[in-house]
């Protein structure tokens, strides 16, 4: 019978490792790259060819879903599954970093963060009561605690308060989850860990969210300007903070180089708008490095975005023939709404590869040359 929620590691290489998370609806295979469905939708793409990148789970976010179109009425059309056509697990983040970073005007306490709304400047509260409850209401799979996410450079006084503070208000939304009843019966919960760039404070919150009790643990903090160097520092210590038998999820992250680090480094699961942003911009990832599809010398290149990929926009398909970068370039550079859908399949079909590729060679043993020769590739355009 499936599982409310279960972790289990198949392989190792070096700290790098591959596993299955179980939920009721459905498996999660680890590494995993969540695409971001931040209003209800994952941008330019329909749910299904969503699935078929190889996506197990994609994120939603709280902070936009609460402002527009309301927790209640996603409930009240039957939950966000439902109502965006995704039946496979969702996770949905907590609206602490949207609240703190897109919001005009906001008023943090220990209660929570009072917000002006940045489409009507409506007034709200958000408390970690409040995020169970909305991601509740949304019918969430995996419930995301609500943090503090301080900005990148503060004080070593403000890092840690805001740490503090994170930890009292994951034992609040430990309890507020513990109280959702029949969802808090049929879906898991994850802490944040915080702390900046902090080995002693990221320890101090890894304990702190140890003793709570979650089903699976973020490292949160990062991603917010302190580059990759920086971040990859405390990805050297952070996820051994963490439980072995329990997911790391590394939040907002990332490039995929990005990726591949913090694999090496014993992340399990990440999120990013990146392939999807990057899509609509004009970006596409290729296993030779990104490249900008407006640039003009793709203007009478017949070859397709990456002769490597599979993806039905390089390789095609029985209905539709490749996409050569000559026409990508025209319809980006047109404007025209077909170009950031195929660009965007594209990105979210490589990220999805990226991730197949890493759980294979882990499984395999040879993570450490994989690594190796995917930098070589990737940086080889400069």
């Amino acid at each position: 019978m499936p599982q409310r929620f279960a972790f289990s590691v198949h392989a190792t290489d070096g700290r790098a490792r591959t596993g299955t998370i179980s939920m009721l609806r459905g498996d999660i295979r680890t590494p995993a790259f969540m695409p971001v469905g931040t209003a209800a939708t994952v941008k330019a793409m329909r749910p299904a060819e969503v699935r078929a990148t190889g996506a197990d789970i994609i994120l939603g976010n709280t902070y936009h879903l609460m402002l527009r179109p309301s927790a209640e009425r996603v409930a009240r059309l039957g939950g966000l599954h439902r109502f965006m056509g995704w039946n496979r697990p969702i996770l949905t983040d907590s609206g602490g970093y949207q609240v703190m970073s897109l919001s005009a005007l906001t008023k943090q306490s220990e209660d929570g963060v009072r917000f002006a709304s940045h489409i009507d400047g409506s007034r709200h509260m958000l408390t970690p009561e409040r995020s169970m409850e909305i991601q509740r209401l949304l019918g969430s799979d995996i419930v995301m605690a609500f943090d503090e996410c301080p900005p990148n450079g503060v004080d070593a006084e403000r890092a840690l308060a805001s740490m503090r503070r994170s930890m009292r208000w994951a034992k609040r939304s430990r309890d507020g989850f513990d109280a959702g009843g029949e969802h808090a019966e049929r879906s898991a919960l994850f802490g944040i860990q915080q702390g900046s760039l902090d080995e002693t404070l990221r320890r101090e919150s890894a304990e702190a969210l140890i003793d709570i009790g979650f089903d699976g643990y973020a490292i949160g903090g990062l991603a917010v300007g302190e580059g990759q160097e920086a971040m990859f520092g405390v990805l050297d210590y952070a996820p051994g903070q963490l439980p072995a038998d329990k997911p790391r999820y590394l939040m907002g992250v990332g490039k995929p180089d990005d990726l591949v680090g913090a694999v090496e480094r014993g992340v399990d699961m990440f999120d990013c708008v990146l392939p999807t942003r990057s899509g609509r911009n004009g970006q596409a990832f290729t296993w030779s490095g990104p490249i900008n599809i407006r640039n003009a010398k793709f203007a009478e290149d017949l070859a397709p975005l990456d002769p490597r990929c599979t993806c039905p926009v390089c390789a095609g398909s029985e209905e539709s023939p490749a996409a050569s970068r000559a026409y990508l370039h025209h319809l980006v550079k047109a404007g025209e709404m077909l170009g950031a859908m195929l660009m965007t399949q594209h990105n979210l079909h490589f990220y999805q590869a990226l991730m197949a590729a890493m759980r294979s060679a882990i499984s395999e043993g040879r993570f450490t040359a994989f690594a190796s020769q995917f930098r070589a590739d990737y940086y080889r355009q400069g």
